[in-house]
């Protein structure tokens, strides 16, 4: 049997407000949890999905600063 991890994440946050998505990344960032990474990997996976180059660029340089 195979679950869809990805689908049951997209599905338990669609819908959500602005604030709603953002207090479910907080809460995860904040709780250091590894059981919450694949749902924030999900919610990046829509992220980049809709983001233009330039965002996508910006991100990327985020990111690479974040890792020094």
């Amino acid at each position: 049997m195979s679950f869809n991890l990805r689908g049951a994440i997209l599905q338990n946050v669609s819908g959500n407000s602005p604030q709603e998505v953002e207090e479910t990344i907080v809460d995860a960032v904040q709780s250091g949890e590894e059981k919450m990474l694949p749902g924030l990997g999900v919610l990046f996976e829509v992220y980049w999905k809709q983001a233009s180059d330039q965002e996508k660029q910006e991100c990327i340089n985020q990111i690479s600063k974040g890792l020094q």
